[in-house]
């Protein structure tokens, strides 16, 4: 593909536009964005982080995380992503977890803000993972900036949420660069295992010791779903082979040897084969990687999007998106060959140019 006019729909804004369709659900300006299938009847959820009620982060603090609705994906990219209603859905947009921002919630530290990474829902329950930043690093930082991470489930879809009593410690409560700092659900898998890759928090971008750092771990999804986190697996190499382990025994091995450091990411299993996603936040990218199976070997990263053609030669002739972070994989992706990812644009400076999601569809893995 030669440039951005090669794709269905490049950089379409899914907010901050006027009379948009977040804007009718009450919802002006956010990031993020992660889709999920809303599996109880075949809608689709859209999980945001911090956002405004108006356009560039003004008007009233949202707070975070959200979720807007879609009754209808049009993988095609033909007709851009369209929120239909927010939840809890009779009121406008608004945040989903009781928790005071700024504040002590009852964890010893403070907490400005919970993002979430992902979602899953099966079995009738709906779960967010997320992190609590502690604080928002500046650039080159020797801390990641979290407080700890957790798991919120709902069993009403998205309406009334509770955490689960286990929570990962972060470097505000002593584990600096946890690896368990932010999931993503690559879904259970044919073989009946529940798939979760997971890395330390990066949404800052500036943690220097991040290194791309990525780990994979499986549940029995009964196990999962009542919270039984003792049962976790991890997928590690030890004595010259991969297997899997009882995290209780081994420590999970990081999938890809050190290297850049990476932002927000997904996996998501499309048609035959699972995707990868990544903000990577040294080469200023959107990139991906495919393998088999989620304990399979995964191909080299391919450039997606970049923020501009100067970082790098490689990114010469790829689509452009300045100031972009994300890029969510969507679920409802017709084929590999036929990605869509919601990719985050922001300048770092609050209303400074524009603070929104935006929908790609027709990216090639």
């Amino acid at each position: 593909m030669s440039g951005i006019d090669d794709f269905a729909r490049s950089g379409t804004p899914l907010c901050d536009e006027p009379a948009d369709s977040a804007s009718r659900c009450g919802l002006g300006s956010g990031d993020l964005c992660i889709p999920y299938r809303r599996v109880h009847d075949g809608t689709w959820g859209y999980l945001w982080g911090d956002c405004w009620r108006g356009p560039g982060q003004s008007g009233d603090y949202l707070g975070s995380p959200l979720i807007l609705v879609e009754d209808d994906f049009d993988p095609s990219g033909a007709r851009a992503i369209e929120f239909t209603r927010p939840l809890p859905g009779d009121r406008p947009a608004g945040q989903l977890f009781d928790y005071r921002h700024h504040a002590d919630n009852g964890f010893g530290v403070t907490e400005v803000s919970r993002i979430p990474n992902d979602a899953i829902e099966f079995g009738g329950r709906t779960f967010v993972q997320y992190t609590s930043v502690h604080t928002w690093v500046p650039p080159d930082s020797d801390t990641d900036g979290s407080a700890f991470s957790g798991i919120a489930y709902s069993d009403d879809y998205g309406i009334t949420w509770q955490d689960f009593p286990h929570h990962w410690p972060g470097a505000a409560l002593g584990i600096n660069g946890n690896p368990y700092g932010m999931w993503t659900f690559a879904g259970i898998d044919p073989d009946g295992y529940l798939y979760i890759f997971a890395k330390p928090w990066n949404g800052s971008h500036h943690f220097r010791h991040d290194r791309g750092g990525i780990h994979l771990f499986r549940y029995d999804p009964a196990a999962f779903f009542h919270g039984d986190f003792a049962a976790q697996q991890n997928w590690a190499h030890i004595d010259g082979e991969w297997g899997w382990y009882p995290a209780a025994r081994q420590a999970p091995t990081p999938i890809f040897g050190p290297g850049n450091n990476l932002g927000e990411f997904s996996v998501e299993r499309i048609g035959p084969v699972y995707v990868m996603s990544y903000f990577d936040c040294s080469d200023l990218s959107i990139r991906t990687r495919t393998a088999p199976r989620p304990d399979a070997l995964w191909s080299a990263a391919k450039t997606q999007v970049v923020h501009d053609a100067t970082a790098s030669p490689a990114h010469a002739g790829r689509p452009q998106l300045p100031n972009l972070y994300g890029g969510y994989l969507h679920p409802g992706s017709s084929s590999p060959d036929n990605l869509t990812a919601v990719i985050s644009r922001w300048t770092g400076i609050a209303g400074s140019g524009p603070y929104t999601a935006t929908q790609w569809t027709g990216l090639s893995a």
